[in-house]
């Protein structure tokens, strides 16, 4: 049976901006429906679970943050933000709200394109069957499977991460007690997709250690170097 194409779900008040990103995506083969505002978007998310969310900051009524603060409480759609060029701050605080990525006005095609296409991969990760080689990986009181995608802590819980977040960790997982710079984590989490100089890191860096902290006080399990960049302290070893 064929593959039914991805669905991306648009929400953005400026109609000009909605319809040139409907129209992309439409053209590349996706499945696209559009909401003007968090009411329409609740309106289509009753009927439908969209592959990809791409939620624009400034929305009437409740804006694009506390959006993706509720959606991320929610579930873990891939989320895309659409930030104004040089509101730093804002897109700061998306990803500490559980955003995965932003793109910041005006952007591209191609650009659009690379990041929806990135976070799409990411997600269907989850989903793909097992494999009898699958790569797992035991630390502190975690568990992590590669090919799954998934953590989960000493009572088999899973805990919930962002495509992001499990792209940081796998990049720890692989380099541990190895001092990583943020260029070299960048390159890892988003292939050099982000700004010189990006929070990105140090945002998904504190996400990480609130979650760790929550699940295993007092792990510590990723230091900052001063002048360095990060170094995640744990004793890594494989399992079946």
């Amino acid at each position: 049976m064929e593959k039914a194409s991805p669905t991306v779900l648009i929400v953005e008040d400026d109609a000009e901006i909605r319809s040139l990103v409907a129209d992309l995506l439409g053209r590349e083969g996706f499945i696209v429906r559009e909401a003007a505002n968090a009411v329409a978007m609740d309106e289509l998310l009753a009927r439908m679970r969209p592959d990809l969310l791409v939620l624009d900051i400034m929305l009437p009524g409740e804006d694009g943050l506390s959006i993706c603060r509720r959606i991320r409480a929610a579930n873990n759609i891939p989320i895309l933000m659409l930030t104004a060029k040089g509101d730093v701050i804002d897109r700061v605080v998306g990803l500490e709200m559980g955003a995965d990525d932003y793109l910041v006005k005006p952007f591209g095609p191609r650009e659009l394109l690379a990041r929806v296409r990135a976070l799409l991969r990411r997600a269907s990760a989850v989903s793909a069957p097992m494999s009898s080689t699958m790569r797992r990986f035991a630390f502190d009181r975690f568990v992590i499977d590669l090919d799954a995608r998934l953590l989960v802590d000493a009572e088999g819980i899973p805990l919930a991460l962002t495509s992001a977040e499990f792209d940081l960790l796998a990049c720890f997982v692989g380099r541990p007690r190895r001092v990583l710079t943020r260029d070299q984590i960048l390159d890892w989490v988003h292939g050099r997709a982000a700004e010189p100089f990006d929070r990105t890191v140090d945002v998904l860096i504190s996400r990480m250690r609130k979650k760790f902290d929550a699940a295993s006080p007092g792990s510590n399990l990723i230091s900052t170097i001063r002048n360095g960049g990060y170094l995640f302290t744990a004793l890594v070893r494989q399992v079946p």
